[in-house]
């Protein structure tokens, strides 16, 4: 056992030189040395030791001595095991990972409310119109090219529908009523946020209620022609 000052530029340092293991021990003086050098010294990867015949080592100290290490333990840690395979294997462990990983949260978990309610109702109505809309005026235009004759115009229709009975006209009018009526209110009360009404929550959903009621209404009215 040999024992040993090492003088290090600006403050000294004294250590235990171990000449078996080549393992040193710092004690550093806090009167002698910042707490930056300090903290540089613990936690630096690699502590540059003098060794026996005034050889440079390099110890790991920090990697054993740290908080950290000791609470992991690495060396008790049984060592890796490599295990090959295939691309097909692989790619079905990759998956099985993924569908451990958490996804974001789905639609269903929130409380339903009426203002979003409204929102995908009067985007749906206004597709659809305009999807029938522009589906009958391509029918309308290409039935004459298709054989189809005066099929689509206007005069066969109306034949058409007076033939129907009550129960299938009332099938057809009101779900053309009910969206027709719904998008022309709520398009209203969408102008009127635009123009800064009916912003607050309280507001908003008795907007949405008046909709709701007056496409009701306008509905059983236009059924009733």
């Amino acid at each position: 056992m040999h024992s040993r000052w090492l003088a290090e530029p600006g403050w000294g340092l004294p250590a235990v030189l171990d000449a078996d293991r080549s393992v040193v021990s710092h004690r550093p003086r806090p009167d002698r040395m910042s707490l930056f050098v300090a903290s540089r010294l613990v936690h630096s990867p690699l502590a540059s030791t003098q060794g026996v015949m005034g050889a440079m080592r390099l110890a790991p100290r920090a990697l054993h001595t740290s908080p950290v290490s000791r609470a992991l333990n690495w060396s008790k840690q049984p060592p890796a095991k490599v295990v090959s395979l295939s691309e097909e294997q692989d790619l079905k462990q990759l998956n099985e990972r993924r569908n451990e990983r958490p996804i974001s949260p789905h639609l269903t978990i929130y409380q339903p409310q009426l203002t979003w309610y409204s929102s995908i109702a009067n985007r749906i109505t206004g597709v659809g119109m305009s999807a029938g809309l522009y589906a009958y005026a391509i029918a309308y235009l290409a039935a004459p090219h298709a054989g189809l004759g005066e099929l689509l115009s206007s005069g066969s229709l109306v034949d058409i529908v007076s033939q129907m009975p009550e129960w299938a006209k009332l099938a057809i009018k009101a779900p053309l009523a009910a969206t027709f009526t719904y998008h022309f209110f709520n398009g209203l009360r969408h102008l009127s946020w635009d123009w800064g009404f009916f912003l607050q929550l309280r507001s908003s959903y008795l907007a949405g209620y008046t909709v709701l009621a007056a496409t009701a209404a306008s509905t059983v009215g236009l059924c009733m022609l």
